[in-house]
């Protein structure tokens, strides 16, 4: 009819709106993963990076710095990559350490006193981390012991273990140099073996708790262990092998850290528990905002190691590093409480 006019669309087509849509929710998560407070940690690194870089143009910024962070660091990272999966069910593993002091001096024992071959020496170590894991789990889930409390006995125990074995000395000779010493001290691309033990932890848990049913079951258990046991997870199994886990990681960081040194030493592995929490606590706060995982908590380490690094650099007393870390264990803490409560309640995105 001739009266009539037609109406035409006045916007884009709708293809090209799908295509402005699709970009624009594409540019949105990018956005949104990206903000500061779930990788707020990648800020800070920067920023420290910048400081000692202006404060110490000529040392800091530097490839043999970038080495020296990653290499000096891959021991606390393992030691806080045990703690991802029972803070992930909501357990606390407060025996790491004295689980890394136990498994280096029993691997210098057995080499230096035992002339026992290397490679049967860490099969040995690591069945006792396991061990060690076996009879956390058992008092805190089968005897029902709190975490924190049941690991604290277990890891005095296994210090005086460690110095019975040791005999309150330094284990070491020239073997644990030549044959133990290779393993951690042989490097790629400048970067030695426990760099990429470290790397490959990481890649296990992270698939572990973001891929797998398990890890959404694991996460589960930590927000909520009643209302997981009700849906049907088997709450107490996990948080068994939680701990299993944690003492078998923290074995091979004590083997690791006694070919580093060359020595079996039944007071290095403790020094690690604070730094590791702070890792792990601040961890938490980044990548999955409330969570425990992974990737976070090699971003964490890094700030620690960085940090530390340039304090050293520039002549910090000794004061000064033990105040970063407990700042910064401070603060994770702080912000990990707040982000889980976030989580719990909805409102964390």
């Amino acid at each position: 009819m001739s009266g009539v006019t037609e109406a035409r669309p006045t916007g884009p087509p709708p293809q090209a709106q799908r295509r402005g849509r699709g970009y624009g929710a594409v540019l949105g998560q990018a956005l949104r993963a990206t903000r500061v407070q779930k990788i707020g940690a990648v800020y800070v690194l920067a920023a420290i990076i910048i400081l000692f870089s202006l404060w110490k143009p000529a040392l800091f910024p530097t490839v043999a710095t970038l080495k020296s962070v990653l290499n000096e660091n891959s021991i606390a990272a393992l030691a806080a990559l045990a703690l991802v999966v029972p803070l992930a069910t909501g357990v606390f593993d407060l025996s790491i350490g004295y689980v890394m002091a136990l498994a280096s001096v029993l691997l210098a024992s057995m080499i230096v006193e035992h002339h026992m071959a290397v490679a049967l020496a860490v099969v040995i170590s690591l069945a006792v981390s396991l061990l060690v894991g076996l009879t956390n789990a058992f008092f805190v889930v089968v005897v029902g012991i709190d975490s924190f409390i049941a690991t604290l006995g277990t890891g005095s125990l296994l210090a005086a273990f460690s110095l019975l074995i040791s005999k309150d000395e330094t284990v070491t000779s020239a073997a644990m140099n030549t044959q133990l010493g290779k393993i951690a001290t042989s490097e790629v691309i400048g970067l030695q073996v426990p760099v990429f033990v470290a790397l490959g932890v990481a890649i296990l848990i992270w698939f572990l708790l973001e891929r797998t049913v398990t890890g959404r079951r694991l996460y589960a258990t930590g927000f909520n262990e009643e209302a997981a046991r009700l849906a049907g997870v088997r709450t107490r199994r996990l948080r068994f092998a939680g701990l299993t886990t944690s003492a078998f990681v923290a074995g091979i960081a004590g083997l690791l850290l006694t070919a580093q040194i060359g020595a079996g030493d039944p007071e290095i592995g403790p020094a690690y528990l604070l730094d590791a929490f702070a890792a792990a606590f601040l961890g938490a706060t980044q990548i999955r905002s409330g969570r425990f995982n992974a990737a976070g908590t090699i971003i964490a380490v890094l700030v620690l190691g960085t940090g530390t690094a340039g304090l050293t650099i520039v002549g910090a007393e000794a004061w000064a590093l033990n105040m970063y870390t407990g700042v910064v264990l401070l603060i994770a803490l702080a912000l990990t409480k707040l982000e889980r409560g976030q989580v719990r309640s909805g409102k964390a995105t």
